[in-house]
């Protein structure tokens, strides 16, 4: 064989070589991955008109939105540029099989001032609209929070058309004080004043605003990033068209208004078929003796004209027309979800539960200072990470069973709750209210079925009352005063999961514990091992996460 046909074979060979892996690694089609790099830094806004200290990400208030596909990977460097340690959390987002990156305390260290953390999240099998947020000190009511949207893959059918436009919408409750002046408030054992207004996406009234074309249809990703008060949402003489709800397509429910509870996200369709003008954008507090009101501006492109006269009024006090509402929003059984036929042969009413647990808050005082709690138990944080203590099996930072299933009916005690639910048990969680107020609760890492709600004390009699064909599937749900609320859940996904109040000072205070679901299988189909980029801190500083 002549000396450069060999060569030729050889490097042929070579090639092949190095190709034929590469080409079956492109076959196998690893999901896309995206890629974001965030500067967390203090600057100054003036969301109410005043100079406050808030926290920025790459210099945006509130911060960039996350756009991303079912099943994506997302690649998330977050620097801390702040004076003091840092946490995103991802409100929604169900971290399947991988609880180290849920960005509470419980779960993730934080990211040192100066230094930096990359979150490695897959939105695994989720549509959708979400948000995330700062989860350490009292740093959500500095801002550092932003939209997150999940949208089907290109296959997967979406019951509706795609609209001309699809928007963010943060709204919430605000404070002119900082947040730094608000945590010690809460630490020198005090409840927190009344807020100073409401915002829509970083702005106060008449701040915000949205142009739109005539006889065109647009899409609203609402979420409630506010500290405590649940917010009514309406447009001036347009009806509204509830298609999701954290992760869920709904039947297509139209509505004049809608309660936005803390924490909650809803996507609304309304089309622009009014006469060419300018309209209110509405926002008002519920359930308050003082009602706070925001507007923004619908501005058709078309416009003869300002807004005139007084934006129109909401719900104020009405339970029963929330209730009712609440009671309206349903699963679109016929609509795919991040995948074809979601219900399959699987379907939440046919199933039966193997554990009831019972959750009942209570606010106090214990050693003279406010508290709040679940169960009586007032969670307190310590120094380790669950998570990491769990992995590690560092004695003395937590017990399994610190907090009750069941409500107690003694006062307030201080402790670190974990309770614990064996994975692939499928379970039934009643929130009792027996407090003047209406609440709000979600859970980190799952997505649950609302079956049932009412007034009054809970008995099992009232399972005859439950939505046990097209409950709405989500991850927060509101209980209103003096009132019950019931939901279903598959114990599906391994890990230390957060339950708490999203009213931030009664989290803050105690309202809280975690939910350890448990298997003794340690393979990767159940539970992803830690990451080799975790922080460790605490007890678990020091420590190895795994070869790299």
């Amino acid at each position: 064989m002549p000396l450069n046909l060999a060569l030729a074979l050889s490097s042929l060979g070579a090639f092949l070589c190095l190709t034929l892996p590469l080409f079956a690694i492109i076959v196998k089609a690893e999901d896309p991955y995206r890629f974001f790099n965030w500067n967390v830094t203090y600057g100054d806004i003036y969301p109410l008109g005043v100079r406050q200290q808030g926290i920025l990400i790459n210099g945006q208030f509130p911060g960039p939105d996350i756009y991303s596909v079912t099943n994506d990977n997302l690649i998330i460097n977050v620097f801390n540029s702040l004076d003091e340690p840092f946490l995103i959390s991802w409100s929604g987002i169900q971290q399947r099989r991988n609880s180290y990156e849920d960005g509470v305390f419980g779960t993730t260290c934080p990211i040192p001032p100066g230094k930096n953390f990359t979150y490695i999240l897959q939105v695994k099998d989720q549509i959708g609209s979400f948000y995330y947020f700062p989860s350490l000190a009292f740093h959500k009511a500095a801002g550092g929070f932003g939209g997150i949207r999940i949208l089907s893959r290109p296959l997967i059918p979406v019951p509706f058309s795609d609209p001309a436009g699809d928007y963010t919408v943060l709204i919430g409750d605000w404070y002119q004080k900082n947040h730094t002046d608000l945590k010690a408030i809460l630490d020198g054992g005090n409840q927190l004043p009344f807020p100073d207004g409401i915002l829509i996406n970083g702005r106060g009234s008449n701040g915000y605003s949205l142009t739109v074309e005539q006889g065109k249809t647009y899409r609203l990703r609402i979420s409630n990033v506010g500290l405590q008060n649940s917010l009514n949402f309406r447009i001036q003489n347009h009806k509204m068209k509830l298609v999701e709800v954290e992760g869920t397509h709904t039947l297509q429910t139209t509505y004049s208004s809608l309660d936005v509870h803390v924490g909650q996200s809803y996507s609304v369709l309304f089309t622009a078929d009014q006469p060419g003008q300018d309209y209110y954008i509405v926002v008002s507090s519920r359930f308050t003796s003082q009602v706070l009101t925001t507007t923004g501006v619908l501005h058709y492109s078309n416009s003869a004209g300002p807004v005139s006269g007084p934006p129109p009024g909401g719900p104020t006090t009405q339970i029963d027309w929330s209730l009712n509402q609440a009671r309206s929003i349903r699963t679109n059984l016929t609509a795919s979800g991040p995948r074809p036929n979601p219900q399959g042969s699987y379907h939440y009413g046919l199933i039966n539960t193997t554990k009831t647990i019972r959750l009942s808050s209570s606010a106090g005082q214990v050693n003279g200072k406010q508290r709040y709690a679940i169960n009586s138990v007032s969670y307190i944080a310590p120094d380790t990470p669950l998570k990491l203590a769990d992995y590690f099996k560092i004695d003395g930072v937590f017990r399994v069973g610190s907090i009750p299933d069941n409500p107690t009916g003694g006062g307030i005690y201080v402790d670190t709750g974990v309770m614990q639910v064996d994975y692939r048990a499928y379970i039934e969680i009643v929130f009792q209210n027996d407090e003047d107020i209406i609440q709000s609760y979600h859970l980190d890492g799952y997505s649950f079925w609302v079956v049932g709600m009412d007034g009054g004390q809970w008995t099992s009699d009232r399972r005859n009352e439950y939505n046990l064909r097209d409950a709405v599937s989500r991850s927060t749900v509101q209980v209103y005063p003096k009132s019950w609320t019931a939901i279903y859940m598959a114990m599906d996904n391994v890990g230390m999961w957060n339950l708490r109040s999203e009213f931030w000072a009664r989290q803050y205070l105690g309202q809280q514990f975690y939910l350890r679901v448990y298997t003794t299988s340690t393979s990767l189909r159940d539970e992803y091992p830690i990451p080799k980029n975790a922080l460790l801190c605490g007890r678990a500083a020091g420590r190895r996460t795994r070869p790299l």
